[in-house]
C-alpha cells in the first residue's frame, strides 16, 4: 500500500497532483456546491423544483461536481431523468422528491458521522428507484472527512486493491466499502489526508488502470498501450490547465488595473491575492482586506471567493463583481455571483463573467437556463480577447464602472 501511495503522490499526471493538492478550483467548489445544495432544498420546499433534471438547481450542483477533474466525470449521469424507466424517481413522485429534500437538509446540517450514516440507511430503506450511492458524490462535498465519493472507477479500484466484489449501485455495499476506506485511511492517513478525496483518488486511478495494483502480469500489450495513451492524455490536460491558469491570472490583473484606474477599491479572491502577473503582485494592487458585509458567515465566505470585486472608495458597497472562468468551470462562478446578488439585493451590483472566446456559445446556453433566467438576475459576459485588447483604453477613457458595458454582452 505504501508503494502504491508513493507512486500515486509522485506521478504529476495522476489526480493527487492534478486535482487534490494545490487546486484553488477544488477549494472553491466546496462552497459553491454547498450553496447549490441549499438552493435544491429551498426549491423542493417551495414546490418550484421541476419534474426534470434539466434546468433544475440539482443540475447546477452536479455540473459543479463534474467540473472537478476526472474523478467526478459522469457524476451527473445517474441523476438524469429517464422517463421510460421512471428513474431516479425524485421528479414525478412528490413524496420521493420531498424526502430527498429532507435527506439533503439533514445531511447538510449533520455534525457527526452517526447522523450521516443514519440518514443514508433511512434513504436506502425508502427504496427510491434509481437513487443510489451516486448521491455520495454530493455528500462528499458537504462532509469530505466522513463520506467518500462513489462511482464505477472507484468501486473497480476498490475491488482490485482489496480483492473484493463490491457491487455498484447498492447502499449497503457502499457502506461496507466505506468502512474499509475509513480504516485504511486511518492507517495510511499520515501519507495522504483526512479528506477522503485523496484516498478515493487513489482508488479511482487503480480502477482506471493508471496505477497497477498487483495485476501487472495480467495485462496484455494492448491494455498497456491503452494505459500509456490515457497517461499521455492526462499529461496534455495538465499542460493545458497551466496555460489556462496563466490566462486566468492575466484577466484578473486587467480587472484590478481597470478598477484602480476608475478609482474604485479593488480586491482579488482571498485565495488569489498571492498571485503575480508580469511581476505585479495582486496583494499590492488592491485593498488589504475584504470589507465586512452584513450577510451570514457562510455567504460571506462564498462572496470572498469571487475572483475580482470593485467597491465604492472607502465603503463596503460592491459596484462590480467578476468571475474569470476557464475550461473547467462556469456553473460555480454563476453560483457565486447569484449568491452575491440574492444576499445583497439593494446593492444592484453589476455582475460579469469573463470567458475564453471559444466558450461563448456555452456561456450563453448556461445563462439562458431557466434556473438563471427566471431569477431575474442579469449576468453579462466579456470575452478574454476583448478585455485584453481594450484594457488600456478602458483605463484611460473610463470615468465609472459603466465603461465595462462597452465590451460586455448579454446572453
Amino acid at each position: 500500500m505504501e508503494k502504491l501511495i508513493k507512486q500515486y503522490k509522485e506521478n504529476p499526471d495522476l489526480v493527487y497532483n492534478t486535482w487534490f493538492v494545490n487546486n484553488e478550483e477544488r477549494l472553491k467548489a466546496f462552497r459553491s456546491i454547498r450553496r447549490g445544495v441549499i438552493q435544491v432544498i429551498h426549491d423542493i420546499k417551495e414546490g418550484t423544483f421541476p419534474n426534470d433534471f434539466k434546468g433544475s438547481s440539482l443540475e447546477f450542483v452536479l455540473s459543479c461536481i463534474t467540473e472537478q477533474k476526472q474523478v467526478f466525470e459522469g457524476a451527473s449521469h445517474p441523476f438524469y431523468w429517464k422517463p421510460k424507466l421512471r428513474i431516479p424517481d425524485i421528479y414525478e413522485s412528490q413524496d420521493n422528491k420531498r424526502y430527498f429534500g429532507q435527506f439533503l437538509e439533514k445531511c447538510l446540517n449533520a455534525s457527526n458521522e452517526n447522523t450521516l450514516l443514519t440518514e443514508i440507511i433511512r434513504l436506502d430503506e425508502k427504496k427510491i428507484k434509481g437513487l443510489g450511492p451516486a448521491v455520495a458524490s454530493i455528500l462528499y462535498f458537504l462532509h469530505p472527512t466522513i463520506i467518500p465519493p462513489c462511482n464505477t472507477a472507484i468501486v473497480n479500484g476498490f475491488n482490485i486493491l482489496f480483492n473484493d466484489k463490491v457491487k455498484l449501485g447498492s447502499w449497503s455495499e457502499y457502506l461496507r466499502m466505506r468502512e474499509v476506506i475509513i480504516q485504511q485511511n486511518k492507517q495510511y492517513g499520515h501519507a495522504l489526508s483526512t479528506d477522503l478525496g485523496a484516498f478515493s483518488g487513489l482508488l479511482f486511478e487503480i480502477g482506471a488502470k493508471n496505477i497497477l495494483a498487483g495485476q501487472e502480469s495480467t495485462l496484455t500489450d494492448k491494455e498497456r498501450e491503452k494505459i500509456l495513451k490515457q497517461l499521455q492524455k492526462r499529461r496534455q490536460k495538465v499542460v493545458d490547465e497551466k496555460q489556462e491558469d496563466q490566462l486566468h491570472s492575466e484577466m484578473e490583473y486587467h480587472l484590478l488595473k481597470i478598477g484602480n484606474a476608475l478609482n474604485y477599491d479593488v480586491i482579488a479572491a482571498s485565495n488569489d491575492r498571492s498571485k503575480t502577473y508580469n511581476g505585479n503582485k495582486f496583494s499590492f494592487i488592491g485593498i488589504k482586506e475584504f470589507p465586512k458585509i452584513d450577510v451570514p458567515k457562510e455567504t460571506f465566505g462564498t462572496i470572498k471567493l469571487i475572483d475580482i470585486v470593485w467597491f465604492e472608495k472607502g465603503t463596503n458597497h460592491i459596484v462590480c463583481a467578476f468571475e474569470v472562468e476557464k475550461s473547467t468551470s462556469i456553473y460555480s462562478g454563476i453560483l457565486r455571483l447569484t449568491d452575491l446578488s440574492f444576499s445583497l439585493p439593494s446593492y444592484q451590483s453589476k455582475l460579469y463573467i469573463i470567458i475564453p472566446n471559444n466558450r461563448e456559445k456555452e456561456v450563453r446556453l448556461q445563462l439562458n437556463r431557466p434556473a438563471v433566467r427566471n431569477s431575474n438576475l442579469e449576468i453579462l459576459y466579456i470575452l478574454t480577447s476583448e478585455l485584453r485588447e481594450n484594457c488600456d483604453a478602458l483605463c484611460k477613457l473610463g470615468d465609472s464602472y459603466h465603461i465595462m458595458e462597452k465590451i460586455a454582452k448579454k446572453a
